[in-house]
C-alpha cells in the first residue's frame, strides 16, 4: 500500500474480541449472568449501539402462588440499554404463557393486538413492560438469546450483496430472513426457518441485526462476539486498500469548529415549534469521510436501514452547501424545503390510525469539510442521534464495499416511526422540566453565586457552560455537575471576561457544544475596598475592567446567539449586580461606582434588546458570605476594618444584624432570583433590579 492509497483507504471496522472474566463469572447467580453477559455486550458499542439489541435468559424460578418450578424468560425491557441496565431492567415472564399466546395469533395483520397479551404473561408482578422483540427470544428453543445490531452485522443486512455475503463468511451455519418488522409475525417466521434449519446458529435478519443462542450465558456472550468479528473481517478485507464512498472530493475544512459554531445557532434560530433545539457537532473520522465523498449525496438522500438508527435520525439527513453557510436566507429556505419535504412524506404514508405529524425539522444536518451536526429537545438526544447516524455511516460503507447500499422503504420507515406502539412509548414519557432546551452561559461559574446559580438551572434542565479565569477550580465544578446532572449538560471554559479573545472563544465553545445561547448570567466579579486617597489606579481600573469592562464584553459576545432565538421566544440577559450599585458604600468608590455603571449598561441593553426580545434585567445580592470566594480574600478584611469589627467572628453577625429581615443571604438565593428573571416566569419583566439583600432600605430603588 503506498502513502497515498493509505491516507484514502477506508475506515476499517473493529474486530471485538471476548472480555469474558471467568473468575468473576464465577460469583454470579443465573440471573446476575445474564446482566453480566448483556453489560459486556451493550458497552462495547462496536457491538451495539445505545438502547439497541436485547438479550433473554430462560431460567427456572419459584412460583409465587405455586410453590413449583416455572420456566421464566427474562428479556431486556421495553426503552432499556444493555450496556447500563441493572437487573431490574428485565423483564420476567411465564414461559409456558408466552407460549400459549400463539392460539390468540390470527396472522401478520394482528401483530400489534399481540403485543397487549404480554402483561398477561408477567411473572412475580414485575411491571417492566416487555420488549417488542420478546417474540424472537420466547419462540427460539434456546436457553440464551442475543438479538444486537453492530455496524459490521447491518453492513450485511442492508446490502444487496449480504446474503450472498452471509453464506462465504458462514457457510450455512448463519441463515437469512428478507426484511419483516419486528413482533410475533417475525418470531414466528425465524422459529420456522430455524425449526426448518436446525444446522444453523444464528440467523441473519435484513435491514436489523442478528440473532444467535446458545446453552450457557458465557457461550452465548463470545457466539455473539465470533459472529461480528468475523463481519468485520470479512468487510475489511471487501474495502481493501480503496478509498470509501468512491473517494474524498471536500477535504475537511481547517477550521470546522469554528465555523459550527457560527452555523448552529443560525440553524436553531430558524428552526420552528414549541420547544427549542439542543445541538451536537461532530468532526470524527467517519463524518468527514462520508460528507467528503463523492457518493455523499447518493447516499445520504436514501436514508438510514436498521429501525434503531432510523427512529433516531429520521427519513433522511438534511445537507448543506459549504460555500453559503453564512446566508440566513438559504438556510431559511432549506429548512423550508426540508419541513415541506417531512410533511409530503407523512401525507404520503399516513394511515388512517396514525397519529398526528411530529416535528418536521431535521435532526441530522451534514456538511462538506465540517461534518454532523444533530439537533433534537434536549442534549442527550442530540448527542445519541448523531453517534446513531455515525453507526448509519459505517454501515452504508459497509454495505457498498459487498453490493449495494439498501434503505429501509419509505412506507415501512413511516410505519415505524409512526407505529401507535411507539406513539404510545412516547406518551408515557414524562413532560419535560421547564428550562429542557434552554442553554445558559454563567461568567465566574467556579465561584459561590456562579455554581449555585448553574445548579439552579441545571436541576430544571437546562444546559451550561461554565466560565471562568481558575482553569482548576471551574473543571472541579464542572466535574462535580456532571456527575449530579449529567456530563451531557454541562461544560466549562476558561475565561478571562477582561480579555476580548477568551471571552468571544467562550462563547464559541457555547454555540459548538449546544448549539447557540438562550440566557447569559454576568457573574464574574472582584471586590476592593480603600478610601479614595488609597485608592490607586491600578486599583480603580481594576474594578472597571472586571465589573464594567467584562459585563460589557459578555453581553456583546452574547447579543448576535441571543438575536436569533427572537422567533422562539425571546431570551434573558442577568447581571449579577450589588447592593453597592445603588446604595453609596464607605470606602468601596472603585467597587460600588464600577457596580452602578453594570447596573445602568444593563438599564441601556434592556431598551437596545426589546425589539429582539432579549430581556436584561439585574439582581442585586449584599453581603453573601458563605461560599463565596470574594470573600475568602482581602474584602473580608477590607469590609471587616470599615467597619471597625473582627473578620473571622463578627463579620457574618453584622451583616445579619444589619439586614430588615435579620437573615443570612445565600449563593443559592442570588440563584432563585436569577433562574426568576431566566426563567418564563418574568416573561414581561425587562430593566427591572430584584434586590436580595434581607432588606436595606438604602438600596431601595428609587
Amino acid at each position: 500500500m503506498n502513502a497515498e492509497t493509505a491516507l484514502f483507504a477506508a475506515i476499517p471496522f473493529t474486530v471485538p474480541t471476548s472480555r469474558w472474566d471467568d473468575a468473576h463469572a464465577a460469583m454470579l447467580s443465573p440471573a446476575q449472568l445474564l446482566l453480566y453477559r448483556s453489560n459486556l455486550l451493550g458497552s462495547d458499542l462496536t457491538v451495539t449501539n445505545f438502547g439497541g439489541g436485547n438479550t433473554s435468559a430462560k431460567l427456572t424460578e419459584t412460583d409465587p402462588l405455586t410453590g413449583e418450578a416455572v420456566e421464566v424468560l427474562w428479556v431486556k425491557g421495553s426503552g432499556g440499554d444493555i450496556g447500563s441496565m441493572k437487573l431490574d431492567g428485565f423483564a420476567t415472564l411465564y414461559q409456558a404463557r408466552l407460549l400459549g399466546l400463539e392460539a390468540q395469533y390470527s396472522g401478520p395483520d394482528h401483530d400489534d393486538k399481540m403485543v397487549g397479551y404480554l402483561p398477561h404473561c408477567t411473572f412475580n408482578l414485575n411491571g417492566r413492560a416487555a420488549s417488542i422483540d420478546t417474540p424472537l427470544h420466547s419462540l427460539l428453543p434456546y436457553a440464551h438469546v442475543d438479538h444486537v445490531h453492530p455496524d459490521a452485522i447491518i453492513a450485511l443486512a442492508a446490502s444487496s450483496g449480504g446474503e450472498e455475503a452471509t453464506k462465504a463468511i458462514w457457510g450455512g451455519k448463519i441463515g437469512w430472513l428478507p426484511w419483516k418488522r419486528p413482533g410475533y409475525t417475525l418470531g414466528v417466521m425465524l422459529r420456522d426457518f430455524v425449526a426448518a434449519n436446525p444446522q444453523v446458529q444464528g440467523v441473519m435478519l435484513a435491514g436489523h441485526g442478528i440473532i444467535c443462542w446458545a446453552d450457557s450465558a458465557k457461550a452465548a456472550y463470545e457466539h455473539t462476539i465470533s459472529l461480528i468479528a468475523d463481519a468485520a473481517r470479512y468487510l475489511n478485507a471487501a474495502q481493501g486498500s480503496k478509498p470509501a464512498f468512491g473517494g474524498e472530493i471536500v477535504a475537511p475544512h481547517p477550521d470546522r469548529a469554528a465555523i459550527a459554531a457560527d452555523l448552529m445557532p443560525r440553524l436553531r434560530g430558524l428552526m420552528t415549534g414549541a420547544r427549542r433545539k439542543l445541538g451536537h457537532f461532530s468532526d470524527d473520522a467517519e463524518a468527514l469521510e462520508f460528507v467528503g465523498s463523492a457518493h455523499f449525496q447518493r447516499l445520504a438522500a436514501l436514508g438510514t436501514s436498521c429501525p434503531d438508527h432510523f427512529l433516531r435520525t429520521k427519513i433522511a439527513p438534511l445537507t448543506l452547501d459549504p460555500a453559503r453557510l453564512t446566508d440566513d436566507a438559504y438556510l431559511a429556505q432549506q429548512l423550508a424545503d426540508y419541513r415541506a419535504m417531512y410533511a409530503a412524506y407523512y401525507e404520503r404514508c399516513k394511515r388512517a390510525n396514525s397519529p398526528a405529524m411530529r416535528d418536521p425539522n431535521p435532526v441530522v444536518v451534514l456538511v462538506p469539510g465540517v461534518g454532523r451536526i444533530t439537533f433534537a429537545t434536549d442534549k442527550t438526544t442530540a448527542r445519541l442521534a448523531g453517534e446513531f447516524y455515525g453507526n448509519a455511516i459505517n454501515v452504508m460503507r459497509g454495505a457498498e464495499a459487498i453490493g449495494d447500499y439498501i434503505a429501509l422503504d419509505e412506507q415501512e420507515a413511516f410505519d415505524i416511526e409512526y407505529w401507535l406502539l411507539e406513539e404510545a412509548k412516547l406518551q408515557r414519557m414524562p413532560a419535560p422540566k421547564p428550562m429542557v432546551g434552554k442553554i445558559a452561559l454563567v461568567t465566574g461559574g467556579a465561584g459561590g453565586i456562579g455554581a449555585a446559580t448553574a445548579a439552579r438551572l441545571l436541576k430544571d434542565g437546562a444546559c451550561v457552560l461554565l466560565a471562568d479565569r481558575d482553569a482548576d477550580a471551574v473543571e472541579a465544578v464542572r466535574e462535580g455537575f456532571a456527575k449530579q446532572f449529567g456530563k451531557d449538560v454541562v461544560r466549562a471554559a476558561v475565561c478571562d471576561v477582561t480579555d476580548e479573545a477568551q471571552v468571544q472563544a467562550a462563547f464559541g465553545a457555547c454555540a459548538r457544544e449546544f448549539g447557540g445561547l438562550d440566557i447569559l448570567v454576568a457573574n464574574a466579579g472582584i471586590a476592593s475596598s480603600a478610601a479614595i486617597e488609597d485608592t490607586t489606579l491600578d486599583l480603580w481600573n481594576r474594578n472597571y475592567d472586571v465589573l464594567a469592562r467584562g459585563y460589557f464584553l459578555t453581553a456583546r459576545s452574547a447579543w448576535p446567539h441571543l438575536k436569533r432565538m427572537k422567533e422562539q421566544g425571546g431570551t434573558s440577559v442577568v447581571f449579577i449586580g450589588s447592593k453597592n450599585g445603588v446604595a453609596a458604600a464607605t470606602n468601596a468608590s472603585a467597587y460600588a461606582s464600577a457596580k452602578a455603571a453594570a447596573n445602568h449598561l444593563a438599564r441601556c441593553l434592556a431598551l437596545e434588546g426589546a425589539p429582539a426580545g432579549i430581556r436584561v434585567n439585574v439582581v442585586n445580592p449584599d453581603a453573601v458570605i458563605r461560599g463565596s470566594r470574594i470573600w475568602d480574600g482581602d474584602w473580608r478584611k477590607e469590609r471587616a476594618g470599615a467597619h471597625g469589627i473582627d473578620p473571622g467572628s463578627e463579620l457574618e453577625e453584622h451583616y445579619r444584624q444589619r439586614s430588615m429581615l435579620k437573615r443570612d443571604v445565600l449563593p443559592e438565593d442570588i440563584a432563585e432570583a436569577v433562574y426568576f428573571l431566566a426563567s418564563e416566569m418574568s416573561a414581561k419583566s425587562t430593566g427591572n433590579m430584584i434586590n436580595v439583600d434581607a432588606g436595606n432600605a438604602q438600596a431601595f430603588t428609587r
